[in-house]
């Protein structure tokens, strides 16, 4: 076998569906679906899956994959009168052939950019002219970066305005064994009880029953610690204020047909998210969102982070 690896390759995916691999020379690599612009595995470069899917996942339209990062836009969960998460999950991408100037590291070469335009269908819907260019891009050091790019093309001079989350699934060991660091002392709105606003309370977040909250003004980094891979999964973010930390725990997940019984002790959705103000632009407007997933090893004998280790990016 060649060592050359290709970074950029269009394959067949599940139920035939397109996909588009990424790899990056040290073995790192990514899956995005063309349908619903969709990240379904993000892997470091000893072949080690980072996000989420459910085995129960159906790949198949119009039913949204469950797990990996899909899209919601524009519209988060239920705070508006469209389907839950919007639609932009469930609609066929298009690969953009000409983006437009995009800031790069020149030696980056594992990325993909797409597009999505409505259709006449989504416009009866949601009535307004739009360009989401998105490009999905592998890291030298397997680092994973999902810039969104939304413009309003309308031509009636009306703005619209949407809500928007990076629905993030990770993977971990044991959700009773992870920690999120960095939304400490933040408020909160609790979708669990509808929607009222706290302040958490206390240390790094741990996890014992269902949790569904929106976390407020959060900072651009936040960090998993996962004990038992002696793992951090870190999540930096840009235009994304808000912050979504989602495990269904048991009674959900057995709720769910596209998600196993148990598989919630294996995943952690933390979503870089813009929900409680929602974005507006005027025509010819464009709003930019992104996000950076990398993972680095943790030391976990003081129960923090090795602040070293992240800032230096190991």
């Amino acid at each position: 076998m060649s060592s050359e690896r290709v970074p950029v390759e269009l394959s067949k995916g599940v139920n035939g569906l397109e996909k588009i691999i990424l790899r990056e020379t040290r073995g790192s690599s990514a899956e995005v679906y063309m349908y619903g612009g969709h990240v379904t595995s993000w892997k470091n470069e000893h072949g080690e899956e980072l996000l989420f899917v459910s085995s129960k996942a159906l790949f198949k339209p119009p039913k949204a994959i469950r797990g990996g990062i899909p899209i919601c836009f524009p519209q988060f969960s239920n705070h508006g009168p469209l389907e839950p998460h919007g639609f932009a999950r469930n609609r066929l991408w298009s690969i953009d052939t000409d983006p437009p100037a995009f800031p790069t590291n020149s030696s980056n070469k594992a990325y993909i950019d797409l597009i999505l335009k409505p259709s006449e269908e989504d416009m009866k819907i949601w009535p307004h002219s739009y360009e989401f260019r998105l490009r999905v891009a592998l890291g030298p050091g397997g680092d994973l970066m999902l810039t969104s790019r939304i413009r309003n093309t309308n031509t009636d001079g009306k703005p619209f305005t949407f809500t928007f989350a990076y629905h993030t699934y990770f993977s971990v060991s044991d959700i009773s064994e992870v920690r999120v660091e960095g939304l400490e002392t933040l408020d909160y709105l609790d979708n669990l009880l509808n929607k009222q606003r706290f302040t958490e309370q206390g240390d790094a977040i741990t996890f014992e029953a269902e949790v569904d909250k929106i976390y407020l003004s959060t900072p651009t980094k936040i960090a998993i610690l996962d004990h038992e891979k002696k793992r951090t999964l870190v999540l930096r973010k840009d235009g994304l204020p808000d912050a979504v930390v989602w495990n269904p725990w048991d009674k959900k997940a057995k709720a769910m047909a596209d998600f196993g019984d148990d598989e919630y002790k294996h995943m952690l959705c933390v979503e870089a998210a813009a929900i409680e103000k929602p974005i507006t632009l005027k025509p010819g407007e464009e709003w930019r969102g992104r996000q950076e997933l990398s993972a680095v090893p943790s030391s976990y004998c003081s129960g923090q982070l090795d602040p070293r280790r992240v800032l230096q990016g190991s």
